[in-house]
């Protein structure tokens, strides 16, 4: 039995490491996961541990950015422990829109949009807007291309952008990446900005999380956390180096056209066979 809820844990793994930083909606695609892949806990252990599984995913960003966001390096001159500073006064300014409306109305906006008609319409409605955006775009150059251009005012924007992905189905990186090339960022700053402004909402997301559940966990559930969390870390690490990799020669099209098809597949699938 438990092999089973692992190899569950491994899939669920694999599915938040890949769609937590593709902007192609995490909810979307857990919510098909989901009609298949039930595990055998308590809903309390699920609700938990689809919010604390982020966990793996984040600690990818914290592994792959380490140098570039740590202040404190022995290797940096003052100059550049300055402007790193500047990324996380940037970063924190980006994150008070959705931490403020997100501890507000979370719960309100889950319970009256959490569902299949919402995910599908966000998907296919952003998907769109990927679409549009990138063809009014095409060969124009970016306003921002480095962080030290990022100002302020931006950043703060870009946050207010993040706050359309409290709807289910919106994609927290899917929001914060359109806003970003809205206000003019190049393609890598708005992905870069989207991965650094989740180290604290989901480290304080997860937080919560796991105060309102406790840590008093069976065995059983701390393996499938841990697993879930391990598998989304590795996943992460190669999603977030594809994604910058893809972005160089490439724009977010493609992702659009993805998220239409899911949106499109949500849909069908609840009409006609879920329920």
């Amino acid at each position: 039995m438990l092999f089973i809820e692992i190899l569950k844990a491994v899939f669920l793994g694999i599915v938040e490491g890949v769609t937590e930083w593709l902007p192609i909606s995490s909810t979307g695609h857990m919510i098909l996961v989901e009609e298949f892949i039930q595990l055998s806990a308590s809903a309390a252990f699920k609700e938990m541990f689809f919010v604390v599984i982020q966990l793996g995913a984040i600690m990818a960003v914290v592994l792959l950015y380490f140098r570039k966001l740590n202040p404190f390096s022995p290797s940096k001159s003052k100059a550049e422990k300055q402007e790193t500073m500047e990324i996380w006064y940037k970063v924190i300014v980006g994150v008070i829109p959705a931490a403020v409306l997100g501890f507000l109305f979370d719960d309100w906006l889950n319970e009256h949009f959490y569902n299949y008609q919402t995910v599908a319409l966000t998907l296919i409605i952003y998907g769109i807007l990927f679409i549009v955006i990138e063809n009014r775009n095409k060969n124009k150059p970016s306003r921002v291309t480095g962080f030290r251009e990022l100002s302020y005012l931006t950043a703060f924007a870009i946050g207010i952008f993040q706050v359309l992905s409290l709807i289910p189905g919106t994609s927290r990186s899917g929001s914060t990446i359109l806003g970003a090339i809205i206000m003019g960022t190049s393609r890598n700053i708005a992905a870069e900005y989207s991965f650094f402004l989740s180290i604290p909402v989901m480290f304080g997301a997860s937080a919560l999380k796991l105060a309102k559940f406790g840590l008093s966990f069976t065995g059983t559930e701390a393996a499938i956390l841990f697993t879930g969390m391990v598998v989304a870390f590795v996943v992460s690490v190669l999603a977030i180096r594809f994604l910058l990799g893809y972005i160089k020669t490439n724009d977010f099209k493609a992702f659009g056209w993805y998220r239409i098809g899911l949106g499109i597949l949500v849909l069908g699938y609840f009409i006609f066979l879920g329920q």
